[in-house]
């Protein structure tokens, strides 16, 4: 075997496996961000124009996430927002449209305190998604039927759904969503 058939198999097979190894890679990263976001990776790639896109767009939230400064409550806090939340529940008995107004208030106050940015509905939803992005459904579903309160329009069973759907996000907000926090990573 000549020099250059040899140089020509050798060189075949680096492609290959490099090749390979940029596949497996590519796999890894799939799968991370599958089990870091949850059902939210389809519902990102389902709205993108690609799924390299949409995983662009999934890894651009982590790296907002890191920058940003979150934080676990203190027992005082923790309890503060439990008695709260049960006034909430206990004004939804006579006054369902004005507790579900209060819980979205409640549920972006204990957010902004665990330290995520509160601008904006849509920008909640891409920080929140990286560690709580199997409730987030419970989110959106949540905040719909409070839009449709603020008309009016929203019927006694929907209100009652969007206190359950508040209700998931606060919890896993409360209980520092499975203690991802800055903190506890250090």
């Amino acid at each position: 075997m000549s020099t250059g058939t040899l140089l020509a198999i050798i060189i075949a097979i680096v492609v290959v496996v490099a090749l390979a190894a940029v596949a497996v890679s590519l796999m890894m990263r799939r799968r991370h961000l599958r089990e870091r976001f949850g059902p939210e990776y389809e519902r990102t790639v389902d709205g993108s124009d690609s799924r390299l896109a949409a995983e662009r767009e999934l890894r651009a939230r982590e790296k907002r996430h890191d920058e940003l400064e979150i934080k676990p409550l203190s027992p005082a806090s923790r309890g503060r927002y439990t008695q709260k939340w049960n006034s909430v529940q206990q004004e939804f008995v006579d006054q369902p449209e004005a507790a579900v107004h209060d819980a979205d208030r409640l549920v972006a106050s204990l957010m902004h305190e665990r330290g995520y940015p509160t601008e904006g509905f849509e920008q909640q939803m891409k920080d929140l998604s990286v560690e709580h992005g199997r409730t987030l459904e419970h989110y959106r579903a949540a905040h719909e039927v409070e839009s449709l309160s603020t008309r009016s329009r929203a019927t006694t069973e929907q209100l009652r759904g969007a206190m359950v759907h508040y209700r998931a996000l606060f919890d896993e907000l409360l209980s520092d969503g499975g203690g991802r926090a800055r903190h506890a990573r250090a």
